[in-house]
């Protein structure tokens, strides 16, 4: 006999970043540097088990709180993107985009797997990152899904379900 299967959601106020960031449109176009307080907030779709629980959900929370205090007080720049090129040296990054040289402080910089920065790039990343986590690994979770806000009513949300 399947157990029953149950959606678990998370969304509480302290699963929140604020980061510095650009976004960029073509190989000569971005946004000025700017931040956001972005929100983060999950759902997992989960089984049942015989004494009336999923699983410890505090892990969840726990994981998604970690992960988003990994982006925060950061400026995040993308490693994979077409139009700009990441140059680290000791003390520094300097992001080369079209004519300009940013430079940044190592310490205020976080290079993130993406190809640019933005909530849809976000919410994947956050998701293979849930996905991958030691924590949850075991836990019967059939279905992720992981949105990221930039402002009030505007977000990207990345899903994953086991097939």
């Amino acid at each position: 006999m399947s157990l029953p299967l149950t959606r678990i959601e998370i969304s509480k106020d302290y699963l929140n970043f604020s980061a510095g960031h650009f976004t960029i449109f073509s190989a000569t176009q971005r946004e000025n540097l700017h931040g956001h307080n972005f929100q983060v907030r999950a759902a997992v779709t989960t089984s049942i088990g015989s004494d009336g629980l999923t699983f410890d959900y505090i892990l969840l929370k726990k994981t998604l709180k970690r992960l988003c205090d990994e982006l925060d007080e950061r400026v995040l720049l993308p490693q994979h993107s077409p139009h700009l090129r990441l140059e680290q040296q000791p003390a520094q990054v300097i992001a080369h985009f079209a004519t300009e040289h940013i430079p940044f402080l190592n310490r205020d910089v976080l290079l993130l797997p993406v190809r640019n920065v933005t909530i849809e790039e976000l919410a994947a990343l956050l998701l293979t990152r849930l996905q991958a986590h030691p924590d949850l690994i075991d836990r019967d979770i059939r279905e992720i899904e992981v949105g990221v806000s930039s402002g009030l009513g505007q977000w990207a949300v990345s899903s994953w379900k086991l097939t």
